[in-house]
């Protein structure tokens, strides 16, 4: 809006509407302060790389939207008047102000702050990431992450998380998707237990152990046990059934039973003893988040660091193809990963 100085009246009203003069955007204050810094139109011309004229046409409307004049025009470039001097001192603050905000961008990009929210399944969650969370923590000390351990996805686009890690492949067409990897799962057993009743070679030889098995609401584990046993019979055989992958993990590290479980426990120093038994199930993992959610840094650092938690290049368990766990020593060339909790 443009100050005209004139009061407009309608069918005799007494009451005198003005137009107030605006404030100039922080382009045009910018190019003002370039002018007088500069002591001419010509020397900021070259600075500020656009034509004299443009410059000439800013400070114009600068002029007509604050309804004084700001620089005196002479045959060796400008100088201030009274009053612009006094807008050159605001505009001066306005760019300190501007620096600031620049700042406080760019430390931001450097150094996420506030939290973010993040839900993966419970053995994923408890027994891959919390382990790999310290080195995150060291360079983004200032985000708190908001560890989320459920079975169930969440939904994103109601704001239950804000990054999630799933083993089903979301359908919303508003999220952004990634494949992980794969998470391979094998029948395992503790060293005790297999001394105590001998190891299976086959699918049929289950019939003379003891089975501990994870369940769901859904059923997934139920079926996956049901294909894994070919037909036997589980009656007799399951000794132990529990809703938990911590619990289910520790069942099998104690020798309650045999069980399935991801191949990268193996990494992780648990000194089970994988069983070849011909019995391989691949799940595929999902990285999932709003299509937004990347213009936030800390969000966006978090999807980063959940992502290169999954490499496959680094992390071979991972891969599309099974890598058997005998082979994790041979391939993985990263920094030990054993877990002093478990025993041995």
């Amino acid at each position: 809006m443009r100050s005209s100085g004139k009061k407009n009246k309608s069918h005799g009203d007494q009451w005198a509407v003005v137009e107030l003069p605006t404030v100039p955007d922080w382009e045009a204050a910018h190019i003002f302060l370039e002018v007088a810094r500069c002591g001419s139109f010509r020397a900021a011309a070259q600075k500020l790389r656009q034509s004299v004229n443009a410059l000439r046409r800013k400070v114009d409307a600068v002029e007509q939207d604050l309804g004084v004049p700001l620089l005196v025009r002479h045959v060796n470039g400008v100088r201030l008047t009274d009053e612009g001097s006094r807008i050159y001192n605001a505009a001066l603050r306005m760019e300190s102000a501007s620096f600031e905000l620049l700042q406080a961008r760019d430390l931001s990009e450097k150094q996420a702050e506030g939290e973010v929210n993040l839900s993966v399944t419970e053995g994923l969650g408890a027994y891959w990431l919390i382990p790999q969370l310290v080195e995150f923590q060291r360079y983004n000390p200032r985000l708190t992450l908001n560890l989320r351990c459920t079975q169930n996805p969440p939904d994103l686009l109601r704001l239950e998380a804000d990054v999630s890690v799933q083993l089903v492949r979301p359908k919303e067409p508003d999220l952004k998707v990634v494949k992980l990897g794969h998470l391979h799962m094998m029948f395992f057993a503790s060293r005790s237990y297999l001394d105590a009743h001998g190891s299976p070679k086959t699918v049929a030889d289950l019939e003379n152990h003891r089975l501990v098995i994870l369940t769901d609401d859904q059923g997934k584990w139920e079926n996956a046990y049901q294909k894994a046993l070919g037909g036997i019979s589980p009656s007799g055989l399951v000794a132990l059934r529990n809703n938990v992958s911590s619990a289910h993990f520790w069942s099998v590290v104690k020798g309650c039973g045999i069980g399935i479980l991801p191949t990268y426990v193996q990494a992780l120093g648990s000194a089970l003893v994988p069983l070849d038994i011909g019995v391989i199930h691949k799940h595929e993992i999902w990285l999932t988040y709003r299509s937004d959610a990347k213009r936030i840094a800390r969000i966006r650092k978090t999807i980063d660091w959940t992502a290169q938690s999954f490499d496959p290049h680094q992390y071979p368990w991972f891969r599309d193809e099974l890598i058997h766990p005998s082979r994790f020593p041979e391939i993985y060339k990263g920094k030990p990963l054993t877990n002093q909790l478990f025993t041995r």
